[in-house]
């Protein structure tokens, strides 16, 4: 059983992807070609965002996102240390420092009602992660983020898809970044990610520092980097978007049901909570004694991973920054959490295998 099953979601799509690539190897604009516009216009009408950015990778639209506002050293940002590496890394790229905040127990979500006490004269932005495919609660956040002058930047890498408050994940905050890496909700096969915002010069900057800072060729109007997407990848996600909105609704469903067959067992489930949904990017649970029930689903032909086995101040690169502080709860989910096999072809017979190990595993 595969723990994503990308070549399923392939044979579904195979006649599209294929169709779209061709175009792609006959016109042979490999490097912003037509392609990476209609991407862009297409995602940015998905969303309800102005402007869409395509950029090399999720953790590059990160990295731009905070060119782009101007982020210098000693800025500090506010953001989780229950997150993948990529959310402190382009901080501390830039000369600039993470402060964290411990998430929320039962969601594993940034904890908003700690934010407001981190923020100090040097904070310049705030930068929630939209977890395992649920939005962090992003209302109060940006109230917070308006009270003080500070633009908020969702890392959304794996919540493409997800509503909150009626209103799509990327596209609720300052700018919103996500990725298409293949195991995304929406992925392409490779790297690739974009940018989304509303507001027109953080737009532009965006897509003039993706060029290295190009406002036209061979003028560079500020410092940038290589951070295009190629128009190959871009190709890739607009055959995909053909099934997308069934994906997400198979996603939801799937997810539900893994909750429904988990119900009066050892297993304890994320909540979602009833102003949003929950796109999986994960379908992550807590369990006890973690390594022996991994051990016993591998066993059982059912693959497994951590999301995230050690958090961000409790790695070498980035403990400094966490000086004294304590994150109990980013602790201890990150001793529980462990994620289940899921995409949207996942079949039935297939999850009710995977529980039916768990609940073995579990004795």
């Amino acid at each position: 059983m595969p723990f994503i099953d990308l070549a399923s979601q392939y044979q579904a799509l195979k006649p599209r992807i294929a169709e779209r690539m061709q175009r792609v190897l006959d016109h042979g604009q490999y490097i912003m070609g037509p392609e990476v516009a209609e991407l862009e216009g297409r995602l940015a009408t998905f969303t309800g965002a102005a402007h869409c950015i395509t950029v090399s990778s999720g953790t590059e639209a990160l990295l731009i996102s905070l060119m782009a506002l101007g982020l210098q050293p000693g800025d500090e940002v506010i953001t989780t240390p229950f997150t993948f590496a990529a959310t402190a890394e382009v901080i501390v790229l830039l000369g600039a420092v993470p402060v964290f905040v411990d998430i929320e127990p039962d969601t594993c979500n940034l904890d908003v009602s700690q934010v407001e006490a981190r923020i100090t004269p040097r904070t310049r932005a705030l930068m929630p992660v939209s977890l395992y495919g649920q939005v962090a609660d992003m209302a109060p956040l940006n109230a917070i983020a308006e009270r003080h002058g500070l633009p908020v930047i969702e890392d959304a890498a794996q919540s493409f898809g997800a509503t909150y408050q009626g209103r799509r994940s990327g596209a609720l905050s300052t700018l919103g970044c996500t990725s298409f890496f293949p195991s995304k909700p929406l992925g392409c096969y490779g790297d690739g990610g974009a940018i989304f915002t509303s507001d027109e010069a953080l737009a532009q900057a965006c897509r003039e520092i993706r060029v290295h800072g190009q406002s036209a060729r061979y003028t560079h109007t500020r410092v940038g980097v290589g951070g295009r997407m190629d128009t190959l990848q871009c190709a890739v996600v607009l055959a995909k978007l053909e099934r997308f909105e069934w994906e997400l609704q198979r996603r939801r469903e799937i997810g539900a049901r893994y909750g429904a067959l988990l119900e009066g067992t050892r297993v304890r489930t994320l909540v979602v909570r009833p102003d949003r949904d929950c796109v999986w990017g994960q379908y992550t649970v807590f369990v006890d004694q973690r390594a022996d029930v991994q051990a016993r689903l591998q066993a059982s032909g059912v693959p497994t991973a951590v999301h995230y086995p050690k958090p961000l101040h409790r790695q070498p690169a980035y403990a400094a920054f966490a000086g004294a502080d304590e994150f109990p709860c980013s602790d201890a989910a990150s001793h529980r959490v462990m994620s289940l096999p899921m995409s949207a072809d996942l079949t039935e017979a297939q999850q009710d295998e995977v529980v039916d190990a768990l609940r073995a595993a579990l004795g």
